[in-house]
């Protein structure tokens, strides 16, 4: 029996951020996605980085016994490469990026994960998450100090311990290799995805959607109904018995790279014109072109094509209502940040468009200040750290305040 992928990937900036600093590769030996972080003149180079790196081993030629080694080596390289990078360019000083590798020989995968990035295993209809996050709520799961079901909502959730940033040391991969089996259906995906769509809605999506291209796009689609605060990266890829894929499905041979490493750079529009039936969904449908055929046009298309002032007039009100809600959904945000070195308490989210900012300063007067704390603190204050409530922020600064 000789297995192959069948693969899909897509990327998109999500409904909140202005660049895109997720990227992924899927070829038909290697599966990678790579979150970036370090800002817009960081993140994305990173992530870019590892992917770039990583991909020269989609190579039929490694064998099993080297598979392993052949991914710490790459993983190494891009580090050695991210390192230099930020030493040669001081604005990129805090870069780094989760990875999240699949490299296939034979009937077995060697794996390298860092982060909070994930991959997920559907097997005999039972979905198992594969990795485990180096993130400060893992930590807190792993030590019995909170449980599985609380971490899923924790405020800390985003701050990790482990990336492959611009540290000159060793930083600590987890690797390991299993068995695959003609079935098997893989997912990796950033925190983008498996943070808002539920694991009981991706065990659901991925057992119901056979065609790999179909899923991926409707997770995406899942996440951006939800919300998508973060860039948004997946890949599905099912293993197949290529001897029979007449009936299990031909392996994809074409490679494809999405996100901040693509040569593009742009989201995926399928997915986003899917999601859901958010104010963004419908401007989409209202204003994808028709297309060119002879067939008869439904009565709603024949009334826009008769008044042609109707059509962005009403895209253009959805579109205003949609920002008019997301905007109000901003305000009813927190987050803990840093603002002249202090840790401070902010109203909205981190993110602005042109001159308009979306944030304002509640209170720098919490009592701590940067140079209190821990390292991987300082660098989730300085990625901001999110809350839903102004009382859950003064929780965190408690938090951080008693980690001291």
């Amino acid at each position: 029996m000789f297995l192959g992928f069948d693969f899909a990937a897509r990327s998109d900036v999500g409904l909140l951020r202005s660049t895109n600093q997720d990227s992924a590769y899927a070829g038909p030996h290697l599966l990678v996605v790579a979150d970036g972080m370090g800002g817009a003149a960081g993140g994305d180079i990173a992530s870019s980085i590892a992917v770039g790196t990583l991909a020269s081993l989609d190579d039929e030629a490694i064998g099993q016994d080297d598979a392993l080694e052949a991914l710490k080596g790459s993983i190494a390289n891009a580090h050695t490469e991210i390192v230099s990078r930020a030493h040669n360019d001081p604005e990129l000083s805090g870069l780094g990026t989760t990875v999240t590798a699949l490299l296939r020989s034979g009937n077995t995968v060697a794996m390298a994960h860092i982060g909070d990035s994930r991959a997920y295993l559907l097997r005999d209809g039972t979905l198992d998450q594969v990795t485990t996050d180096h993130s400060f709520v893992q930590h807190l799961v792993d030590t019995g100090r909170l449980s599985a079901a609380d971490a899923e909502n924790h405020p800390k959730r985003s701050m990790l311990l482990r990336v492959l940033g611009d540290i000159d040391a060793d930083i600590p991969v987890d690797i390991s290799a299993r068995e695959i089996r003609a079935g098997d259906r893989w997912l990796l995906c950033t925190d983008g995805l498996s943070s808002i769509v539920s694991r009981p809605t991706l065990s659901k999506t991925l057992g119901d959607v056979s065609d790999v291209d179909e899923c991926a796009d409707q997770l995406v689609a899942l996440a951006l109904a939800g919300g998508a605060p973060d860039n948004v990266t997946c890949i599905v890829a099912d293993v197949v018995d290529v001897d029979k894929a007449p009936k299990s499905g031909t392996p994809s041979t074409a490679a494809q790279i999405v996100g901040a490493a693509s040569s593009m750079g742009k989201t995926s529009p399928p997915a986003r014109a899917r999601a859901a039936k958010t104010p963004a969904a419908k401007a989409a449908d209202l204003t994808e072109p028709p297309e060119e055929d002879d067939k008869p046009r439904p009565r709603a298309t024949r009334w826009f094509r008769a008044r042609p002032w109707a059509l962005p007039i009403g895209a253009s009100a959805i579109v205003f209502l949609g920002t008019f809600f997301a905007y109000t959904w901003t305000q009813s945000q927190y987050y803990v940040g840093e603002q002249d070195g202090a840790i401070a308490i902010f109203r909205g989210i981190p993110q602005s468009l042109g001159p308009f900012h979306f944030s304002s300063l509640v209170t720098d007067e919490t009592g701590l200040t940067l140079d209190d704390l821990e390292p991987y603190e300082r660098d989730s204050v300085r990625e901001t750290i999110r809350s839903s409530s102004l009382e859950e922020a003064w929780e965190i600064v408690d938090d951080l305040r008693s980690s001291d």
